[in-house]
């Protein structure tokens, strides 16, 4: 069973995963260098607790209790943990710094998992001391709510990091589910066509941004794919598209759309930025 997890990034995933572990009574560290993401996120955190208990779904003592189990940290030497995952930008070269980074405080078999949505595991795992504790934590938004973890493994991956990541993975309340290394792994490979679909008809102006998510929520998803992309980040979403995009060989059918592109050259990345789809 993990004692102590670390969660490498601030932001709406990593703070989600963090809230969700100590959830669950693990002691979490919640890393990041930007004393304003750390603020943001502890603030948002105790929000989040404080609307369970106001809907009597939590005791202000368990509330108390959570945020007693989360320590909110900015230097890379307090990050010791018996599994670390990295939520940062969806840039390989980054994420692979940070880990090897994180390898330096930490015993060579503590798992280092990552939670990419679009890139290679391999590709990381292979530029980073001692691959074989490296593996895919893929949570989804909003990972307080959201159940499922892709657990993604690598070739060098060995069985004993997957035996670890799984069981966090239920200790989290989560279904973990195993899959290979593949462009968009399982659940962005097949979500693609919601999004990019929906972009087209936006795109040839059959329906706005409203209209077609108020429908595709009234054919039974919980959320429209505008409304969906505006909570994840229009650049993650972006880079997933054009990362299976490229992978697979240029399909048309999984061209990335020029209004998303245009999204994320202008900064209107969804909630995290205040505007996207809609403004928040």
């Amino acid at each position: 069973m993990v004692q102590t997890l670390c969660v490498c990034g601030a932001g709406t995933m990593g703070s989600g995963i963090a809230q969700s572990a100590a959830q669950h009574g693990i002691y979490t560290l919640l890393f990041d260098l930007n004393p304003q993401a750390l603020e943001k996120a502890q603030n948002g955190i105790a929000q989040n607790l404080q609307q369970l208990v106001d809907r009597k779904k939590m005791p202000e003592a368990e509330k108390a209790s959570i945020l007693s189990r989360i320590q909110f940290v900015s230097a890379i030497n307090d990050c010791l943990a018996d599994v670390v995952i990295e939520a940062i930008v969806e840039k390989a070269a980054i994420k692979v710094a940070l880990l090897n980074q994180l390898a330096e405080v930490n015993h060579s078999e503590v798992v280092m998992a990552t939670n990419t949505s679009s890139l290679s595991v391999t590709q990381i795992a292979e530029k980073v001391r001692h691959p074989e504790r490296v593996i895919g934590m893929h949570f989804f938004n909003p990972a307080t709510i959201m159940k499922l973890v892709e657990v993604v493994n690598t070739s060098f991956t060995n069985e004993q990091t997957t035996q670890i990541t799984v069981a966090l993975a239920k200790q989290m309340g989560k279904t973990p589910v195993l899959c290979k290394d593949a462009p968009g792994f399982i659940v962005n490979h097949v979500a693609r066509p919601y999004y990019l679909e929906a972009l087209k008809l936006a795109e040839s102006g059959v329906g706005d941004f409203d209209t077609i998510d108020s429908l595709l929520e009234a054919s039974g998803f919980k959320m429209g794919p505008f409304r969906l992309m505006d909570l994840i980040g229009n650049d993650i979403n972006f880079a997933v598209s054009t990362e299976v995009y490229e992978a697979l060989g240029r399909p048309e059918r999984l061209k990335p759309s020029f209004i998303q592109k245009e999204k994320v050259e202008k900064g209107e990345l969804g909630r995290k930025t205040g505007k996207g789809y809609y403004e928040y």
